[in-house]
């Protein structure tokens, strides 16, 4: 298997200085040769010393049709690298790679400039969420002038990619997000009403910081899921949201305890009070927010069914 590093980001987003940074570290000094696959010619250039230490050759694919296995294969063949690294284009979609069949993707990471992220987040959603969608970790930099305004570029995040780690950084390094006063509920609140907006943020908010919650009272409209593999006793109340466009839909809800869970009946909607814990499930595969319910009763659809992370 052939390692593979999937760099992604807009023209201008940082990816050189990112991928130079790595080049240069320490535990990238690896046995072997590094075959670097530029997708694009940005502004900034690889410093010529630094490739020749870190044993980098570099090949430029300027054409999107061109990015495909053949010819990834050509030049693997040509070089004989013991990792790739793909400084990718995101003005390709990144719904259409295809990588030879034995090269693994080891780490996908895409790098956004925080400065002009609504731009692109209004204007090239897909392609955006297509990059980000299976990326392990996103990074924002030039976050200096947006700091207010971070806490809704992770939850835009979180939303297409709830598992992503999510990085900012401005001029001095990583920030610390601290976002608990911007949150549109009373954590203080007895229970704490989730209202379309509330809910969305809750379920994101939970993720990372689930400590907020455990041991709270809460309480919202949802709809019924009762998934096949789940155990007696036990259904999932939720939210449909639409994370990109009107075709990409998704489920957004955590795993509820409730005695009565078998006279639910499938996409019925509920008017659910519950106790957030942390705890182990199985279909978490590991620990993570479970309800407990106080109450769960009958109710009628909300104005809005689905929520929006637009």
């Amino acid at each position: 298997m052939k390692p593979v590093y999937m760099i992604n980001g807009f023209l201008e987003s940082g990816k050189t200085e990112f991928i130079s940074f790595t080049l240069a570290q320490p535990y990238f000094q690896i046995k072997g040769k590094t075959l670097l696959i530029l997708c694009e010619e940005g502004e900034n250039e690889y410093d010529e010393e630094l490739l020749k230490k870190s044993r980098t050759v570099v090949e430029l694919i300027g054409e999107e049709t061109a990015f495909e296995p053949s010819h990834l294969m050509e030049l693997e063949k040509k070089h004989k690298p013991e990792r790739i690294i793909v400084e990718f284009n995101g003005m390709w979609n990144y719904k259409n790679v295809k990588l030879p069949w034995y090269w693994k993707m080891e780490q996908q990471i895409t790098i956004i400039d925080g400065s002009t992220f609504p731009m692109y987040y209004t204007n090239m959603r897909s392609l955006l969420a297509e990059m980000i969608r299976k990326s392990e970790m996103i990074i924002f930099n030039r976050c200096d002038s947006v700091r207010n305004d971070l806490n809704v570029y992770k939850r835009n995040i979180k939303a297409v990619n709830p598992s992503a780690d999510v990085i900012f950084e401005d001029s001095n390094g990583e920030i610390d997000e601290i976002f608990e006063e911007d949150l549109p509920y009373d954590l203080n609140q007895e229970p704490i009403v989730l209202d379309n907006e509330g809910y969305g943020i809750w379920y994101l908010d939970s993720m990372d910081h689930l400590e907020r919650y455990a041991g709270k009272k809460i309480q919202f409209t949802a709809m019924v899921l009762k998934p096949e593999t789940f155990p007696e006793g036990y259904f999932v109340p939720g939210r449909m949201a639409m994370t990109c466009c009107a075709d990409d839909m998704t489920f957004l809800g955590y795993a509820c305890k409730f005695d009565g869970a078998k006279d639910l009946k499938q996409k019925e909607w509920v008017k659910v009070t519950a106790v957030v814990s942390k705890e182990y499930f199985e279909d978490y595969q590991g620990e993570g927010p479970v309800l407990h319910a106080v109450s769960v009763e009958k109710t009628q659809a909300p104005k809005e069914e689905v929520l929006s992370f637009s």
